[in-house]
């Protein structure tokens, strides 16, 4: 199981879609209004900085979006990678389950850029925010996961060669 390099790569894609939880996914910083929007997978908070971006103890939140759905998206990819891992006894099931995963991945992109957009129409129009590393790791582990349905697919043609020679 762990010899095959779809493992490795399956792995990466749940490793990808974890760290999508950990990392901001968009930020923007408003010097005009002493703000800093940041975006995760769970919130989007504006936070007032009051001149100091630096000095994080004195910053009050001035407002807090719930995104709850990135995250949770992002939770279900990790673990379907997870349990496809498991699924390398049935190959037939593990693609499905990549595809499954695809589908997945491409709903949390699809979201994350829809919600940018939504967040730079609401708070400034004038200032431009920044796609942090977040947002580049559901694009990772799709090819990731392409890559791995690939060498399933050719496990799978490999075995069905063999069994046409018996």
């Amino acid at each position: 199981m762990i010899q095959r390099i779809q493992t490795v790569l399956l792995l990466c894609v749940a490793v990808c879609m974890g760290m999508v939880l950990a990392y901001f996914i968009w930020a923007e910083v408003n010097e005009t209004n002493n703000t800093v929007a940041v975006f995760t997978a769970f919130k989007m908070e504006v936070i007032d900085t009051a001149g100091t971006l630096s000095d994080k103890s004195d910053d009050s939140v001035i407002s807090t979006t719930s995104t709850w759905y990135v995250g949770v998206l992002a939770i279900a990819a990790s673990l379907v990678a997870i349990f496809s891992v498991f699924q390398f006894k049935n190959r037939l099931n593990q693609m499905k389950l990549g595809a499954l995963n695809a589908l997945l991945m491409a709903a949390t992109l699809g979201l994350c850029f829809y919600n940018i957009s939504q967040f730079e129409k609401a708070l400034s129009p004038e200032v431009q925010g920044n796609i942090q590393a977040g947002f580049f790791f559901p694009a990772a582990a799709m090819i990731l996961n392409i890559l791995a349905n690939r060498f399933i697919r050719k496990d799978e043609k490999l075995v069905k060669s063999v069994d046409r020679i018996r």
